[in-house]
């Protein structure tokens, strides 16, 4: 059984292979390449003949997730993401990380300060949003409204884009990168799945408004999936 095991690996072993050399390319540091290495190797073993698909590989993310220590979860949902598409060989997605920024060599050094959901929660009560952040709010609940949503489902999701905003208050910088990193280091507050995941619908539909994206309205009430590797 052992023995098929390891023959079972051939696959996984080779996008890992693959997926470091392309870092070390990248300028990754040696410290970088183990760590990542190490996290693959656990991944590896869940990922053993599973079918090459999304689906599968979402499951194994969410229960390797759970045995994450909250601290790491940005760090390991990021080489996760980044490593799928060699996983799937799309050479293409391989193609497109590889001339955009697309692989994290330089982790950001800012995370959110501490907190728990009930601190955050009950902050909400007293916290004072600036322009910049409750223009998105309001933009936000009015496409809720006229994609047909009841006012309690739009109260709720607002919550959860406000406590996304709160951690993001000491930010260095507004991008991509900082409201990845926010988001990744808020989902292990959340100890009920269902939660968890309503948080990354909310945030999915919630991006577009923050971003300023034109199109924002059109991305509310598509998607209930709540993936992590969004």
């Amino acid at each position: 059984m052992k023995n098929n095991n390891s023959m079972n690996l051939t696959r996984e072993n080779e996008a890992i292979q693959a997926y470091l050399k392309l870092l070390q390319a990248k300028g990754a540091s040696a410290g970088l390449l183990y760590k990542r290495s190490s996290l693959l190797e656990q991944i590896a073993v869940h990922l053993a003949d599973k079918d090459l698909d999304g689906s599968d590989y979402r499951a194994v993310v969410e229960t390797v997730m759970e045995t994450i220590p909250a601290d790491d979860w940005h760090v390991t949902l990021t080489a996760l993401r980044e490593f799928y598409p060699f996983w799937i060989k799309d050479i293409k997605a391989i193609a497109a990380l590889n001339i955009n920024p697309g692989f994290d060599v330089v982790p950001l050094q800012w995370v959110p300060l501490p907190a728990s959901l009930k601190s955050l929660i009950d902050s909400l009560a007293t916290e004072k949003f600036e322009a910049h952040e409750t223009w998105p709010i309001k933009a936000y609940s009015q496409a809720l409204r006229q994609a047909g949503a009841e006012q309690k489902l739009v109260d709720a999701r607002v919550k959860l884009a406000k406590i996304l905003l709160v951690r993001l208050k000491d930010a260095p910088e507004k991008n991509h990168k900082t409201f990845r990193t926010a988001v990744d280091q808020t989902l292990p507050l959340f100890n009920i799945k269902h939660n968890r995941r309503l948080f990354l619908v909310v945030i999915r539909e919630f991006y577009h408004f923050w971003t300023g994206n034109p199109e924002a309205s059109n991305m509310v009430l598509n998607d209930g999936s709540g993936n992590m590797l969004f």
